[in-house]
């Protein structure tokens, strides 16, 4: 029977609400060591998702006229207007071969994991993809 998505993602999943400043979010990422921060509304639904390329290098950067004070990450500005809101998504259904296959087209590092209510529980990231190869290598060298 195929691994499920479930087996392997960390259900701990640490989250913000769109009106979190950019450098609270920063400092949240940098304390809980995650990289890829879940965006919620007030029901508490996935409306869009942070990862810490986004904090490190904003895309309006290239647009402001006077990038010195990117780096001074401010609470000026929320998640919401950063977010990424085209997230991809994977359910506790999913087997870890359609997270690889979709974080390899897709080129992104982690998934949400929403239930069959839609509800955000679990995130998977690639690190979470290598424990998995790794318990798969130890399993076919002891047999």
């Amino acid at each position: 029977m195929p691994t499920k998505v479930t087996e392997y993602m960390s259900a701990k999943v640490i989250s913000a609400k769109k009106d979190v400043g950019l450098r609270e979010a920063f400092f949240l990422m940098r304390e809980k060591k995650i990289r890829h921060l879940p965006i919620v509304d007030e029901s508490g639904l996935l409306v869009g998702i942070v990862s810490d390329r986004e904090l490190r290098r904003p895309n309006w950067v290239d647009e402001a006229p006077d990038i010195a004070h990117v780096y001074n990450l401010s609470d000026d500005l929320c998640v919401a207007d950063i977010m990424n809101k085209n997230v991809f998504c994977l359910h506790t259904y999913d087997t870890l071969s359609k997270a690889v296959k979709m974080l390899l087209e897709q080129r992104i590092g982690a998934a949400p994991i929403l239930d069959k209510t839609g509800a955000l529980v679990g995130m998977l990231s690639a690190v979470d993809l290598l424990h998995a190869l790794n318990d798969l290598l130890d399993m076919q060298k002891n047999n």
